[in-house]
């Protein structure tokens, strides 16, 4: 299924991306928090403009996934960015991986193999009709200046989680936004079509606004509290959007039961993996070989 092998590819570039991001904005004194200067001061850090790199890539590849399969399959899928990241990351550095991340990785894993099957996603359009957009638009953009208004008044992990949780609702929001784009160019009119569209410019301003959001949760807490708001909070937002805006079903009843499950072992998954030193960039380097 292609819109799976670009949501995997994704959420390899994305959890790549998430982990040098981190690393520089903890870089960055806290008097540049919440401001422009964040971005200007990131802008001249090598790892972090590494990170926007596969922050474009992702970009491209979650553009394809969701041009052709349902928002509630692609978007539930990159929680897997971090255990993969992860495992990478190890092999490159040749680190030895702890029993405890190995066994992050089996829950995030498990619980998204659980979630997917007990969800059963399908059905749906493929773009949004008549004026849905504006009460889903009011309703986040009120949700979004909660968060922000109470991550200003936090400060430290509360803040981070805060602003992560914001962040995520902001890549949801990219993401339905992207969708409803990519059946812009898909519906006859071609490239005229996506162009001139007012949802490719609003994915735009979501993506940007997102992209700063998830900085300054970096910048304020440690990645244990942020990435778990930020995986969870994606996936269910973006099930929420693929549900009320585009139409798609999931399973519901009894089916709740395996659900709720499955988001217990991915949010345990997360912490435990957000604790690895090689989330925080603090691996031991690797052995030296004796000659």
């Amino acid at each position: 299924m292609i819109s799976v092998l670009f949501a995997v590819l994704t959420a390899f570039s994305n959890g790549a991306a998430s982990v040098l991001q981190r690393r520089a904005a903890r870089t960055v004194p806290d008097s540049a928090a919440m401001h422009l200067s964040l971005i200007g001061q990131l802008l001249r850090r090598p790892v972090w403009l590494a990170g926007i790199g596969l922050v474009i890539v992702a970009a491209v590849c979650q553009a394809v996934a969701l041009a052709t399969g349902p928002i509630a399959v692609v978007q539930p899928i990159f929680v897997i960015e971090l255990p993969a990241t992860l495992l990478m990351a190890g092999f490159v550095m040749r680190v030895r991986l702890s029993r405890s991340l190995w066994y992050g990785v089996a829950a995030v894993t498990c619980g998204l193999a659980l979630g997917m099957a007990s969800a059963a996603p399908e059905g749906g359009s493929a773009t949004v009709h008549g004026a849905a957009w504006v009460p889903a638009l009011i309703l986040t953009g009120v949700f979004e200046a909660v968060l922000i208004g109470a991550a200003l008044g936090a400060c430290g992990n509360a803040r981070g989680a805060l602003l992560g949780l914001a962040a995520a609702c902001g890549y949801a929001l990219t993401a339905a936004l992207m969708k409803d784009a990519m059946a812009q160019l898909e519906g006859g009119g071609g490239a005229a079509a996506l162009l001139t569209s007012w949802q490719l410019y609003a994915t735009a301003l979501a993506g940007l606004g997102a992209l700063f959001l998830l900085q300054n949760a970096l910048q304020a807490g440690t990645l244990v509290a942020v990435q778990p708001m930020l995986t969870l909070g994606d996936a269910l937002i973006s099930i929420l959007y693929g549900v009320t805006l585009f139409g798609e079903e999931l399973r519901t009843g009894w089916w709740l039961l395996p659900e709720l499950l499955a988001l217990a072992l991915i949010a345990a998954g997360c912490v435990g993996l957000s604790r690895s030193p090689l989330a925080s960039g603090s691996a031991p380097p690797p052995p030296r070989r004796l000659r």
